[in-house]
């Protein structure tokens, strides 16, 4: 008899989500025009604490919109991790900028600040063109170290624009009152794929403190269509618009998402006690401060062999996991980009890591199961 399937991280919808999409069929508001948009925009930028929330069509289309909307082209650098999504990277080459990669620290398994620091200060001595902007991505839902990386930027006229694709709720508590990734640079970007912690079955949003930022973000998103009778456009836009339906479903996941939050950092909370006391398993960061919302919780196993005959073995018994980002660095888009470090962190995290089932719904009886296989073939 088959075991039931524990996935990896499935959307949770529960709340007002049927209430407010039936609204939208009832009311013929089901494309990109309707009340669900601008109230899902409203309300994830007074979550986060941001000025403006421009809400479009992906993770990515966000990202890409941040590029254009700091005119990021030709002949810029743009610093980006290298252990992330490939998503984080490509908007740079849409733009035909040019990604400069960055490793890893093992604190946060995220970008290491210090590096891009040193190449900030070091270009500065030597009177060098700075990147148009550094990309700091939260991988996992870990939030990145960031306040001396934005006193920097700052010093040097760098734009820093977040991916917090994968962090929404993550805060940064190291210099004062709690902030939102996302909301401590000048642009941060969020996904809502089926798998994130709040999901709009496909869907992102850009917010800033910069009301020009956003409205140009808006008009791109928009096919930078002038508003008016005719159809005339001013510039090269995308048609990036989120539907009203996505939007619903986003503006019901997002009354769910402080529930959401807290069932993600339980759940971490049991594995970690769980493994606590296994010499072979490297648990996620935690760091003060910086308050993760483990969208999957991962781990580094002693080598990569153990983690792939863990992955098997969980794989064997219908348990959903899954390895870590491959680097930029190692794929053949990025394989000759310029990189800052060695690439060994980053390199080593990908080898050893695994992410274990971290649905908000996941029940404590399911968890047990993962464990017990986790242990089964660690010690």
């Amino acid at each position: 008899m088959s075991l039931p399937r524990i996935p990896l991280s499935e959307p949770h919808l529960v709340g007002n989500a049927e209430r407010y999409l039936a609204e939208c069929v009832q009311t013929n508001f089901v494309s990109s025009v309707g009340p669900f948009v601008e109230r899902f925009e409203r309300e994830i930028a007074e979550f986060v604490g941001a000025g403006y929330a421009v809400a479009c069509s992906s993770g990515t289309a966000a990202i890409h919109l941040a590029m254009r909307a700091l005119d990021v082209g030709v002949g810029d650098e743009v610093f980006v991790s290298s252990f992330t999504f490939v998503a984080s990277a490509n908007p740079v080459v849409y733009q035909g900028a040019t990604p400069v990669l960055v490793d890893s620290e093992r604190r946060t398994w995220n970008a290491d600040p210090e590096l891009i620091i040193e190449e900030l200060e070091r270009r500065a001595r030597l009177g060098k063109k700075q990147p148009k902007a550094v990309e700091m991505v939260h991988v996992l839902g870990q939030p990145a170290d960031m306040p001396e990386l934005v006193r920097t930027c700052d010093r040097y006229g760098v734009t820093l624009i977040e991916d917090a694709a994968e962090a929404l709720g993550a805060t940064d508590t190291t210099s004062g009152p709690p902030r939102h990734v996302g909301t401590v640079g000048r642009i941060g970007c969020y996904s809502f794929n089926g798998n994130k912690i709040m999901t709009c079955g496909g869907g992102g949003m850009v917010v800033t403190p910069d009301e020009t930022i956003a409205r140009r973000a808006k008009h791109l998103s928009t096919q930078a269509r002038i508003p008016g009778r005719a159809y005339d456009h001013d510039d090269v836009g995308y048609n990036y618009r989120l539907t009203n339906t996505a939007a619903a479903l986003g503006v019901a996941q997002l009354e769910q998402l402080a529930a959401f939050i807290d069932a993600k950092r339980a759940i971490a909370r049991r594995y970690d006690e769980a493994f606590a006391d296994n010499p072979a398993l490297t648990r996620p960061p935690r760091v003060p401060g910086l308050d993760a919302t483990y969208w999957l919780y991962s781990l580094l196993l002693e080598t990569r062999a153990m983690r792939d005959r863990v992955l098997d073995a969980l794989a064997a018994q219908s348990i959903e996991a899954r390895p870590l980002w491959t680097p930029l660095h190692a794929m053949a888009p990025y394989r000759h980009a310029s990189l800052l470090g060695d690439g060994s962190v980053a390199d080593d995290i990908a080898a050893r890591g695994l992410s274990l089932p971290s649905s908000s719904g996941l029940t404590p009886i399911d968890q047990r199961r993962v464990i017990a296989e986790v242990l089964k073939w660690t010690t």
